[in-house]
């Protein structure tokens, strides 16, 4: 199981909590530190049924910055999405958690973390 994580992130703390009192075992990544590529933001989406526009965190400075909520939400926009995340991961929704099966969950709530416990 691997969780990305922002240390500062109450709801990352949250999950980590659930996850530690389940007794399963996990690896961390902390992904401001260790951006997730293109191919892995494109794969963790499919795996969630989502589009990159999803899970952008919306109210971050960097998003007004690149002007995100005026961009298309569309097939032909979503690299640019794509690589917008990978370069600004700030504004990837967190915390969210690959299970070993592959089912993988955006955090948030305490029932989206345990739905991917054994």
């Amino acid at each position: 199981m691997e969780i990305w994580v922002n240390p500062r992130c109450s709801k990352c703390r949250s999950a980590l909590s659930i996850l530690d009192e389940a007794g399963v075992s996990y690896e961390v990544r902390r992904y401001l530190e260790e951006p997730p590529t293109v191919a892995e933001l494109d794969a963790v989406l499919k795996r969630l049924g989502l589009d990159p526009w999803d899970i952008a965190r919306m109210q971050e400075p960097e998003a007004a910055e690149l002007g995100l909520k005026s961009w298309p939400r569309d097939e032909a926009t979503r690299g640019r999405w794509l690589t917008a995340l990978a370069e600004h991961p700030k504004l990837i929704q967190r915390p969210i958690i690959t299970a070993d099966d592959g089912t993988t969950v955006v955090g948030r709530t305490e029932e989206a973390v345990r739905s991917v416990l054994p």
